[in-house]
């Protein structure tokens, strides 16, 4: 299967990163075929500008500046997902990547006023992400990002299709081992995607 990899963290010796390697690393050596977005590393552009929402809705203007994105989209066949959660939503470069890819045309289509998903090729999606607070507190706040890859992704992919979320929280508590065994969790669900 040919997964696309989305890491959304600035700093390359972060726990993240090392997820991120991990997640990789065990889908390699699972036999799929990788295709690792780094959207830092890649300089991705975030800010969807005046031009970008004025042509939001016209297909395929919309995609031109995207296009290379696009194209690793509608290619997978899975998605994951490795990035940290902050004030409780995705980092700005993992939210613009939605913002500005995940357009008219692209991930979903309006017909009569009604959304109609167009990702139907990825039939696996997995989120792995780390949080400063814990589940309690995530609760509270409603958890957004566990929402939004539960929900709203599978909905704009397909309602019915398997998600994983992974998540470390408390990482503002969290020990080496703790560390260590949400690695090795992560390591073992990939190898099984």
């Amino acid at each position: 299967m040919r997964v696309l990899v989305l890491f959304a963290h600035p700093v390359e010796s972060s726990y993240s990163a090392a997820l991120h390697a991990t997640v990789v690393e065990s889908l390699g050596a699972a036999g799929h075929e990788v295709d690792d977005c780094d959207l830092y590393a890649e300089g991705f552009d975030p800010v969807l500008s005046r031009h970008d929402r004025l042509v939001y809705h016209d297909i395929p203007e919309n995609r031109a500046l995207i296009e290379p994105y696009v194209q690793r989209l509608e290619s997978a066949e899975g998605l994951v997902i490795v990035s940290p959660v902050w004030n409780f939503g995705f980092p700005a470069i993992l939210k613009g990547y939605f913002d500005r890819v995940w357009v008219p045309g692209v991930s979903f289509d309006i017909a009569d006023g009604r959304v109609k998903p167009r990702l139907t090729n990825i039939r696996k999606l997995a989120a792995v992400m780390t949080y400063g607070a814990n589940p309690l507190r995530a609760f509270l706040a409603g958890d957004p990002p566990r929402k939004l890859v539960k929900r709203v992704l599978r909905a704009t992919v397909r309602p019915v299709v398997p998600v994983k979320y992974l998540a470390h929280y408390d990482m503002n508590r969290s020990t080496q081992e703790t560390r260590a065994r949400f690695l090795a969790r992560v390591g073992t669900e990939m190898a099984r995607f």
